[in-house]
C-alpha cells in the first residue's frame, strides 16, 4: 500500500453554493463556443491520510520465473538420472541392494571296496559379515566391529583384533567378509542365539545396538573322518580352502570337489527379503569314491604294525596287504600316523603315506629278483651246489653274511632259504660272461619287476626309487645291489615283486581306487590296470616253492612266519639303513614279504619297520610276526581256504 500526501493526491470536485436564480424563471445556457464556467478549487484544509493497495503482478511474475526454473532443474536433473545416468544408477542400485554367495558344492565320501564310509561330509556353516553394517553410519557408534570381535572371537575361538580387522576393511564398500570357514551347526546356533537376544533387547532399549546384525551365515560342508587315524595316510585331508591337501584327497580334488553353485537374492539390513525374487544355481555334488581297500584288513594291518614300531621303539614302519590277482590294495598303513580330524595335532613329519614316499634300501628282500634272474636266464636251478665261503672278496671290499659260519653247502634253494649274502653275489655272477654283462642281465630284472620306476598309483609325493644305470654301478654296488644294498625303493614296490612272483610271473601295476560314483547315482570302474610278463610261469612257481622254505624249512630264516593250515611263501629282510638326516649308514630296515597260500596264492603282505632300536632288528625276529598276524586276519576275513596240498620241500644243502 501506498501513502499519498495531500498535495500529491488528485484534485476532487465539491459541490458550491447554489447560484440564485434569474428573473423570469429561465436559465441562461451557455452558447456555442463559450468557455465552461470555473470551478472553484477544493479546499485545501487539514484531513485524513489516504492509503492505497499496490500492483501484484510484478511479484507474481518474479515467484513465476523462479518455480518455472526449480522445476526445470528437477526435470533435468530427472531427464540426466533417468536418461543419461538410468544404466550407471541401476547398477549402483542393484549393488547395493542385492548379495551373492558361492553355494559349496557337498564333497564327494570316500569309502572302502565294500561301501563303508571312509571318508565324508557332514553339514556346517561358514560365518560371514557385511562390513558395512559395521559402520558408525549404520549403527551409530564408532566401535561396532570391536564389540562385535569381542562377542565372536570366543565362540570362534579367533584372535579379536583379526577378526575387527576383516569388520573394519580397507575396502569401505566391501560387502562381504569370511568370518570363519566350515563351522559345526552348534558354533553358528551360539552366534544366532547371541543374535538374536540382542535383536530383541535393541527393540525394548532404544539405547541397546545390535553389532551383530551384520553377521550372517552359508550353508556349508566339513570333512569328517568316522575311523581316526584309520588310513589316513591313504585318504590325506582337507585344507582350509576345500581342497585336498594330500592323499586320495588331493589325488582326486577334481573328481570329490563337485561344482561349486550361487545364489543372489535382495537384502536389507543383513536380512533376505523374501518377497523380492532370488536366482539360484545349485551346486553340483562331487563324486563318490570306491577305494580297494577294506577297512577290516586295514585295521588289522595298522594295529599290528602300530604295536611293534611302539615296542621296538622303531622311527616308523609300514604294512601293505595286496591281492596277488587282480593288484588292489586291501590295506596300506603306516606308523606312526595323524589324525586328519585334527591336524594341528599331527606332527609334520606323519603325515603323508610314508609306504609310497619312503625311499630305502630292501635287504634280502629283494635276493627274489636275483634268484628270478638265475632261473629265468637258465644259469641255475634250485638244486645247483653253492659252496659258500665265510667271507668273499670281491673288487675293494670283502663280503660276509649276517653271521660268521664254516664253509656252507648250499643249493641255490639254499642260498635264499638262509639268505645268504655271498651265495647270492656268486649265483648272480653267473648271468654273464663278464662281471658288466651279468649287470646288465640283473638290472634289466630289476627295472621288469618295478625297481626305479612309478608304481601306477599315481599317488601324490610317491618316490621310484634310486636305481642307477648298470654302468655307473660302483665297484661295490656291483656285488651288493643282488641282495639289496646299493638300490632303493619304497614299500608299495617291494610288495608288488612278491605278488608277480605269487601270480605266476604277470605283474601288475597296484591300484587303490575301484571307481567312482556320481550324484546320479551311476558307477564307473577305474581303468584297467596294465599288466607285464615279467618271468615265466614255470620261474614263477620255482620260486615259490624255493620262498616256502625260507619259512617251513627249519633252518630257514622265516620260520616265525608259519601259518597253521596254510604254505606260505616269504623272505627276510635286515639291511642297512641310510640315516636321512646324515646321509649315512645308521641302524637297520627290518622286513619280511609273502604270500600264501604258496601253491594258489591270493594275498600278498609286505612289512618293514625302520630302525628299530629295542629288542631284536632282524626282520624274520620282529617282521615275520605282523605277516603272520596280518595275514591270518585277512585270509579269514576274505574265506580263502587252505589247499590242503603238501609242500614241495627242495633241498636246502647238499654234502660235499
Amino acid at each position: 500500500m501506498t501513502e499519498v500526501s495531500d498535495r500529491e493526491a488528485p484534485r476532487r470536485r465539491v459541490p458550491g453554493p447554489a447560484k440564485p436564480a434569474r428573473s423570469g424563471g429561465t436559465q441562461r445556457r451557455p452558447g456555442p463556443g463559450a468557455r465552461p464556467a470555473r470551478r472553484p478549487a477544493p479546499s485545501r484544509g487539514p484531513g485524513p491520510r489516504i492509503i492505497r493497495l499496490g500492483s501484484p503482478r510484478p511479484r507474481l511474475r518474479m515467484v513465476s520465473l523462479a518455480l518455472t526454473l526449480v522445476l526445470l532443474a528437477f526435470v533435468v536433473r530427472l531427464l540426466q538420472v533417468q536418461g543419461v545416468d538410468a544404466a550407471t544408477y541401476a547398477a549402483k542400485a542393484e549393488k547395493n541392494r542385492y548379495v551373492g554367495y558361492t553355494l559349496a558344492a557337498e564333497r564327494g565320501a570316500i569309502t572302502d571296496r565294500n561301501g563303508v564310509a571312509l571318508a565324508t561330509s557332514v553339514d556346517a556353516y561358514d560365518i560371514t559379515a557385511d562390513p558395512t553394517l559395521f559402520s558408525r553410519e549404520q549403527l551409530k557408534i564408532g566401535d561396532g566391529p570391536e564389540q562385535a570381535a569381542a562377542l565372536l572371537a570366543p565362540i570362534l575361538g579367533q584372535d579379536q583384533a583379526a577378526i575387527v580387522k576383516k569388520l573394519r576393511p580397507e575396502n569401505k564398500n566391501l560387502r562381504y567378509t569370511l568370518l570363519a570357514s566350515r563351522q559345526t551347526p552348534q558354533v553358528w546356533k551360539q552366534i544366532k542365539d547371541l543374535k538374536n537376544a540382542l535383536a530383541t533387547k535393541a527393540e525394548k532399549d532404544k539405547s541397546t545396538v545390535n553389532v551383530l546384525a551384520g553377521v550372517l551365515s552359508v550353508a556349508s560342508s566339513k570333512r569328517v573322518y568316522p575311523n581316526g587315524d584309520l588310513a589316513a595316510g591313504i585318504l590325506g585331508w582337507v585344507n582350509a580352502d576345500g581342497k585336498g591337501g594330500g592323499g586320495v584327497e588331493q589325488q582326486l580334488n577334481k573328481e570329490l570337489s563337485g561344482k561349486n553353485g550361487e545364489i543372489r537374492y535382495a537384502q536389507s539390513g543383513g536380512r533376505q527379503v523374501p518377497t523380492v525374487n532370488s536366482t539360484e544355481t545349485p551346486a553340483v555334488p562331487g563324486s563318490e569314491v570306491e577305494l580297494t581297500i577294506d577297512r577290516d584288513i586295514q585295521w588289522a594291518a595298522q594295529n599290528a604294525i602300530s604295536e611293534q614300531v611302539a615296542k621296538s621303539q622303531a622311527d616308523r614302519g609300514y604294512v601293505i596287504v595286496q591281492d596277488t590277482q587282480t593288484g588292489e590294495v586291501l590295506a596300506m598303513a603306516n606308523s606312526p600316523g595323524f589324525d586328519p580330524n585334527n591336524l594341528s595335532q599331527a606332527s609334520a613329519a606323519n603325515l603323508g603315506n610314508a609306504a609310497v614316499q619312503d625311499a630305502y634300501e630292501p635287504g634280502s628282500t629283494a635276493k627274489v629278483i636275483s634268484m628270478a634272474a638265475v632261473l629265468e636266464e637258465g644259469v641255475a636251478t634250485p638244486g645247483t651246489n653253492v659252496v659258500v665261503p665265510n667271507r668273499l672278496h670281491r673288487g675293494d671290499r670283502l663280503f660276509k653274511d649276517d653271521i660268521d659260519h664254516p664253509t656252507w653247502y648250499l643249493t641255490l634253494n639254499g642260498v635264499l632259504a638262509k639268505s645268504s649274502n655271498i651265495g647270492t653275489i656268486l649265483a648272480t655272477g653267473q648271468l654273464g660272461k663278464t662281471q658288466k654283462q651279468s649287470n646288465r642281465i640283473l638290472y634289466d630284472y630289476l627295472r621288469k619287476f618295478g625297481f626305479g620306476s612309478a608304481t601306477g598309483l599315481g599317488f601324490p609325493g610317491e618316490t621310484p626309487g634310486i636305481l642307477a644305470a648298470p654302468g655307473t654301478w660302483s665297484t661295490s654296488q656291483q656285488y651288493t645291489i643282488p641282495f639289496g644294498q646299493g638300490v632303493s625303493i619304497n614299500a608299495m614296490q617291494a610288495a608288488s615283486v612278491y605278488s608277480t612272483v605269487a601270480n605266476g610271473g604277470v605283474r601288475v601295476e597296484p591300484t587303490l581306487v575301484r571307481g567312482t560314483k556320481g550324484p546320479d547315482g551311476q558307477f564307473t570302474p577305474a581303468p584297467k590296470p596294465k599288466k607285464t610278463r615279467v618271468i615265466s610261469a614255470k620261474t614263477a612257481k620255482t620260486l615259490a616253492q624255493m620262498l616256502e622254505s625260507v619259512v617251513d624249512d627249519r633252518e630257514g630264516t622265516g620260520t616265525k612266519a608259519r601259518i597253521p593250515g596254510y604254505r606260505v611263501a616269504g623272505k627276510t629282510g635286515t639291511a642297512n639303513r641310510v640315516d636321512p638326516a646324515t646321509g649315512r649308514y645308521r641302524g637297520y630296515t627290518s622286513s619280511f614279504a609273502g604270500f600264501a597260500p604258496a601253491d594258489k596264492p591270493r594275498i600278498t603282505v609286505y612289512c618293514a619297520i625302520q630302525n628299530a632300536t629295542a629288542g631284536n632288528y632282524f626282520g624274520g625276529q620282529i617282521c615275520g610276526p605282523i605277516y603272520k598276524k596280518v595275514m591270518e586276519f585277512a585270509l579269514k576275513t576274505l574265506q580263502v581256504p587252505p589247499t590242503g596240498a603238501r609242500p614241495a620241500k627242495l633241498p636246502v644243502s647238499f654234502k660235499p
